[in-house]
């Protein structure tokens, strides 16, 4: 049996989240207090007492979401005995959760990786004038088919591809009208749906490459360790260990199609049995339901769930 550890993006956020875990284990406490320290501010407060639109803001979800995830890894490791250097064959994160990997397999302390975050949060919100970029699902098409339908809709604007989640699951990204252009295609195209998200951002775009460049600068700064867990890169869909490439990845990945279809296929065909989301929400364990089906998927983010783990490790 080969587990990978995999740590959800924004979108899994909720009001509580995490709260159960630190109320019951001082080493889940521990994670929430050092977050807090590193950004000078009580973030857990946020996470916990919300308001919704004040966790939402990008800043805030995406130290959150990781704070959320390695308080829940570390108590894996203290109740179920979890050592992921020799329980893991790979780590892999949605977007956010990249940095949340790197984290929780050593590459980054989880001081540095909350203020990159941060930063990360308000420079991909600062790319872009308010209203000008947008996001859409496209489901029911493959990942060339949208591929086509975003390089028709771009028209002299931006639409990129910025998520290949599933099969059937691909998200567009960029100015607003050529999105809008592109729900309308997927649609005359066979779409079974076009969903226009609400988000602060166009992600994973062109547009945003004033925060490629913040997070290029900042990352320069921040000690980078070889993890010791290979990560699963969003950007190449392929393992990463090399100190400066995980950072020259974390550029390209702010502008870049995350390959998560891609991710899980690699892992799966590599012999990964059983996937274990760590942190918030059920969102990669379900896709991971789409993409490999012979993957065995489960999500870690409450008590009850570390119980369940601790009892019998292989069947969850």
């Amino acid at each position: 049996m080969s587990i990978a550890f995999v740590f959800p993006g924004q979108g899994s956020q909720v009001v509580g989240m995490g709260k159960a875990l630190a109320d019951q284990f001082p080493v889940a406490r521990a994670v929430f207090d050092e977050v807090d320290a590193a950004l000078g501010e009580k973030l857990s407060a946020i996470m916990w007492d919300g308001p919704l639109d004040a966790l939402t803001l990008t800043a805030n979800t995406q130290p959150a979401l990781m704070a959320a995830s390695l308080a829940a890894l570390r108590v894996l490791e203290a109740e179920a005995g979890l050592d992921l250097a020799r329980d893991a064959a790979f780590v892999a994160g949605h977007s956010l959760g990249e940095y949340s990997a790197l984290a929780a397999a050593g590459s980054l302390s989880i001081t540095d990786t909350a203020r990159l975050l941060r930063l990360r949060g308000t420079a991909m919100q600062a790319a872009t004038p308010v209203g000008t970029g947008a996001m859409a699902a496209i489901l029911g098409l493959d990942f060339d088919k949208v591929a086509a339908v975003a390089a028709e809709a771009a028209q002299g604007e931006v639409c990129d591809i910025a998520n290949d989640n599933a099969p059937g699951q691909v998200v567009v990204s960029g100015n607003a009208a050529a999105v809008e252009r592109a729900c309308e295609i997927a649609r005359r195209e066979g779409a079974s749906r076009a969903i226009p998200l609400t988000v602060s951002a166009p992600f994973h775009s062109r547009l945003i490459a004033s925060a490629a460049d913040a997070m290029r600068e900042a990352l320069a700064g921040v000690e980078v360790r070889v993890p010791r867990v290979p990560l699963v890169a969003n950007v190449t869909a392929a393992p990463v260990s090399a100190p400066d490439e995980i950072r020259s990845l974390l550029v390209r990945q702010v502008t870049s199609t995350v390959r998560w279809r891609e991710s899980v296929a690699f892992m799966a065909e590599q012999g990964v049995t059983r996937l274990v989301e760590v942190g918030t929400g059920k969102v990669l364990a379900g896709l991971t339901k789409r993409i490999a089906r012979q993957v065995a998927a489960v999500s870690i983010g409450a008590p009850e769930d570390v119980a369940a783990f601790a009892v019998a490790p292989a069947q969850a």
